[in-house]
């Protein structure tokens, strides 16, 4: 990472960025605080609820959310416990046009660290936990395409598609 990199901008499936695995965070500086401010921005500026960062084309461990109370930057996050299950639709920013049901852990415990690197503890259910689960799978190269049969992905592929060429 240098300080004359390009601004961040959404990607939109099918770019192979969002199939990237994220990278472990090790340097917590002020790049990384703007990072972290510039994809909160393109979150409230596209509507969304949570951003992770290989969705703006950076393969870093890096997501932002915010349920509607308050503004989450999250470094290095993970799922350590998850229980119960729930069913609802999701939709993505990278995605647009596209909602799919997912079926996620209704209550969560994420370990992560802050934009200056120190631990984090967040225990949660409900939207917050389903934002974070949403984000956490970018992370990992995964999209909620990825949660339905094949037959349907075929369809969802060709609206996509459809999206894509207007």
């Amino acid at each position: 990472m240098s300080m004359n990199r390009t601004a961040l901008e959404l990607k939109f499936y099918p770019d192979s960025v969002l199939r990237k695995k994220a990278q472990p965070v090790k340097k917590f500086d002020e790049e990384l605080r703007q990072i972290l401010k510039e994809m909160a921005q393109i979150m409230y500026k596209s509507k969304g609820v949570g951003l992770a960062a290989n969705q703006v084309g950076l393969d870093l461990s890096l997501l932002v959310a915010d349920a509607g109370d308050r503004l989450y930057k999250l470094v290095n996050p993970k799922i350590v416990l998850k229980q119960g299950k729930e069913i609802m639709e999701e939709g993505c920013l990278s995605l647009p046009g596209i909602c799919v049901e997912v079926k996620r852990a209704k209550k969560i415990k994420v370990q992560a660290q802050d934009e200056y690197g120190n631990p984090l503890i967040i225990e949660t259910e409900d939207l917050l936990s389903r934002i974070l689960q949403h984000e956490i799978d970018h992370l990992q190269g995964k999209l909620i395409i990825d949660y339905v049969g094949f037959f349907k992905r075929i369809i969802l592929k060709n609206k996509i598609k459809k999206i894509d060429s207007r």
